[in-house]
């Protein structure tokens, strides 16, 4: 633990009977939202590409010519990457083929970024409530479009609902954990890890069971049923929060806030009284957005590490000699890597880290040093990548649950709310960058004589 760590405060309300069952029901229904926000991401996503597969298949059972293969959509902790199997080599060094497609990446990414961008200086006109409806909209849509999609063009429809709705669920419940204690952060980023393993593993049972991938979508329709279930039934929301209308203020007011510590000191001339109720302004937004970037900037360097790591090289480093085949090999590698972000999002009770950059660094170094791996070959086991892989993954999802938690612990109240939901941008600036660089770089690669 560093030292000065701040430890997560106990609920005072939870030293009376009421007040413990409060505190836990909150605990359980953040970690559901977190679980559910992105279980049904990447669930769907397993089921898009079944089917994009499908389609395709079936286009060329009666096209003259076969098409280009489809690339596998791996899912992680938020988002999809793109990877290929033991297909053939063309000529190359590695085992691959040159990407052809980044179409599925992109309806992921995009439509969460825009709305990551743009939201925090409008979405407090939309109360709660009516945001978790327009979230469980968007994912059953996606099930339901990717279900009965018939077109290519209709399946990534779906992934930009599934997006829309991840976007949205993101900053919204985390700008919700503003009229909670702290500690259902650690809940709501637990919950998002999970997800990854347990989403995952899901849909494989439902299909090994014999269940088609459309049928197993329909069937996880019960996940954005969840998700409402987890807002309107199992929280026990504060009479401050904003549900149907926007009577209240702008946030609310926690039961530790007596130790903030700004993210910009407010000692200066004209600084806006923080107890105010009155809208934020455009220059306090700015300024807020100011303060936010020693934290955003590192978050964004960890995801654009992380997602260079997993989009651009990892299917590049394959152990022939090794007992699993090339496809296994890169499934153990994502089952690893969801296991260490599952670890590190749950750990925040056991400990804190205030400088996040120090996470950003040492992910740099992984990304560096796997990329000369790529280029000379010299890793001399599989074991020592699945070790670097897992602790990968430790390092993102630290990054991510240690962010929220500063950003949330040294906001001004007036401030809270729109910090945490304008953080969020982060993870997504770093992933659709890592895309502009690890794409062309994996194309570069798999042509090498």
């Amino acid at each position: 633990m560093e030292e000065g760590a701040e430890s997560i405060n106990t609920d005072p309300a939870a030293g009376r009977g009421e007040g413990r069952v409060a505190h836990w029901r909150n605990l359980a229904g953040f970690w559901l939202l977190g679980l559910c926000n992105n279980f049904a991401y990447v669930v769907m996503l397993s089921a898009a590409h079944d089917i994009l597969s499908q389609q395709e298949r079936t286009d060329n059972s009666t096209a003259p010519t076969p098409g280009p293969a489809l690339p596998s959509v791996r899912s992680h902790s938020h988002y999809p990457v793109l990877s290929w199997g033991n297909g053939s080599r063309n000529g190359s060094r590695y085992d691959c083929n040159p990407i052809s497609t980044a179409a599925i990446l992109l309806a992921d990414v995009l439509p969460t970024m825009v709305i990551k961008f743009a939201a925090p200086f409008f979405i407090h006109l939309l109360p709660y409530g009516w945001r978790v409806v327009l979230c469980v909209l968007t994912a059953a849509g996606s099930f339901l479009i990717v279900s009965f999609s018939t077109s290519v063009g209709m399946s990534i429809l779906g992934v930009v609902f599934a997006s829309v709705s991840g976007g949205l669920g993101e900053l919204s419940f985390l700008s919700l954990t503003t009229f909670f204690h702290s500690g259902v952060v650690c809940g709501w980023s637990s919950g998002t890890g999970g997800a990854g393993v347990l989403g995952a593993v899901s849909y494989l049972a439902l299909t090994q069971l014999g269940l088609g991938p459309r049928v197993t979508l329909q069937v996880m329709l019960v996940i954005p049923a969840t998700l409402a279930l987890s807002y309107f039934v199992l929280l026990v929301r504060p009479p401050s929060l904003p549900n149907w209308s926007q009577a209240e203020g702008p946030g609310g007011v926690r039961p530790d806030s007596a130790d903030r510590r700004p993210l910009l000191s407010d000692d200066s001339e004209g600084s806006p009284d923080l107890r105010s109720t009155e809208p934020l302004t455009c220059k306090e937004k700015l300024i807020v957005i100011r303060g936010l970037l020693k934290y955003v900037v590192p978050l964004c360097v960890v995801y654009y590490a992380e997602y260079f790591i997993n989009q651009g090289l990892l299917e590049l480093l394959y152990f022939p000699q090794f007992s699993l085949t090339h496809s296994e090999q890169y499934r153990w590698y994502q089952t690893l890597y969801q296991i260490g972000v599952f670890l590190s999002r749950s750990s925040l009770f056991c400990f804190q880290i205030r400088k996040v950059w120090i996470l950003a660094l040492l992910q740099c170094v992984n990304a560096v040093f796997l990329l000369f791996a790529v280029c000379f070959q010299f890793l001399p086991s599989i074991w020592l990548l699945f070790a670097i892989v897992l602790y990968e993954g430790l390092l993102g999802g630290a990054a991510y649950v240690n962010t929220f938690h500063n950003v949330t612990k040294e906001s001004a109240d007036r401030h809270r709310e729109f910090a945490m939901a304008t953080a969020s941008v982060g993870d997504s600036v770093g992933i659709a960058l890592s895309g502009l660089t690890a794409i062309p770089l994996h194309n570069y690669l798999c042509t090498l004589p």
